[in-house]
């Protein structure tokens, strides 16, 4: 049993993804070829967005907004301590302060009732918060009304981090349309992966639209030769949006089969383990479906059974962020956010991917229903 099987995945598509990578060789446009632009195209019609930049990967997609915003030193980005670090260490690239608040129980997302306590927090040391990064944990968007709302009153410029997320909607908005400006990965292992790394961001803000291409490709202007500011090289590969223009016609059929994956799980729960929550008119994309175990102890011996009887898992994410050592310089202390941390001690995910079978579905149910 494979926790993600991209193998499956690929069986249904593999010649139309070696036909599409042979007519690149074919044309030789290795950077920035017609696919890369194509991809774009399908992609921003897909979220609902005037604009994609693709990029070189969802870091970049986080990163290449803070640049286009002036964030740096002085400044305080508001996010969760909850997730991958990528979303809190593109923020201290740039100098910046990363301001955590904590997150819904049920939801494992930010709480953004926090909100007003994180600007406090910012004017306390002397900083600014100038933007919030809210993350679409494990396939489900935030709540984003009410952060908006906040963000509207405290001039925060939100970015969605969709990198999770994508395929998921509120109330039929998708994923990545999100905020003034949104971002997503392509790694393998999301519910949209290509083959190696990638990433796009999406908006409707022409300026900023033009300022996040410059960057991508080392701040060029009129040319390649033209720089008019600093920038990287965050282009996405042709090859890699090759592979993605054959992947996003089936995205729509795999989010739907992940949702009956999840449902199976949900209505055949009969544990006092703590099962993932969707709230009402949320679509959730599923890129993990975790659980919380009522104690440390129940979840070792949880997946230590599991484990026996060859069922893979893992657990995003044993150590919040706050309480990384790349991030002690800002005096974060244990306790300090207490969802988070009782969280991280006792969730981890199991199998979830379209093509698992449902006597695999099964077997992982009858384990975890032992407890």
């Amino acid at each position: 049993m494979k926790f993600i099987d991209l193998r499956a995945q690929q069986k249904r598509i593999r010649s139309n993804i070696e036909s599409r990578i042979n007519h690149v060789l074919d044309h030789g446009k290795f950077i920035m070829g017609p696919e890369v632009y194509e991809l774009e195209s399908k992609l921003a019609e897909y979220v609902g967005k005037k604009y994609c930049i693709s990029c070189s990967s969802g870091t970049d997609a986080l990163l290449i907004p803070l640049i286009a915003k002036n964030i740096g030193p002085g400044d305080g980005v508001i996010t969760t301590p909850f997730t991958y670090i990528a979303t809190a260490e593109v923020i201290k690239l740039l100098g910046a302060t990363p301001i955590f608040i904590d997150v819904y129980p049920d939801t494992f997302n930010i709480n953004p009732d926090y909100i007003p306590d994180a600007l406090n927090y910012a004017d306390s040391i002397d900083i600014k918060a100038k933007a919030i990064i809210p993350v679409d944990l494990f396939g489900l968007p935030a709540r984003y009304r009410l952060i908006e709302k906040y963000a509207e009153e405290n001039n925060l410029f939100v970015i969605e981090d969709a990198a999770q997320g994508f395929g998921g909607s509120i109330r039929g908005k998708k994923a990545g349309s999100f905020g003034q400006c949104s971002s997503t990965s392509f790694f393998p292992a999301k519910p949209l992966g290509c083959y190696g790394d990638g990433g796009a961001i999406f908006t409707d803000d022409d300026e900023l639209a033009f300022k996040m291409k410059s960057i991508r490709i080392h701040g060029g202007g009129k040319n390649k030769y033209d720089n008019v500011r600093l920038g990287i090289n965050g282009r996405l590969d042709t090859i890699q949006a090759a592979i993605l223009l054959e992947k996003i016609k089936i995205f729509d059929e795999e989010v739907e089969l992940r949702n009956k994956v999840a449902k199976y799980y949900l209505n055949n729960s009969n544990t006092g383990f703590k099962m993932p929550h969707v709230p009402k008119k949320y679509t959730s994309s599923w890129a993990q479906f975790s659980i919380v175990a009522p104690s440390e102890e129940k979840k070792s011996s949880c997946i230590e059974l599991l484990n026996k009887k060859n069922i893979p898992t893992m657990t995003y994410y044993p150590i919040p962020l706050h309480l990384q050592k790349v991030f002690s310089e800002y005096g974060y202390a244990k306790k300090q956010f207490p969802v988070t941390e009782n969280i991280s001690k006792s969730i981890f995910s199991i199998p979830m991917h379209p093509y698992l079978k449902k006597s695999d579905q099964n077997k992982i149910m009858e384990i975890i229903n032992e407890f």
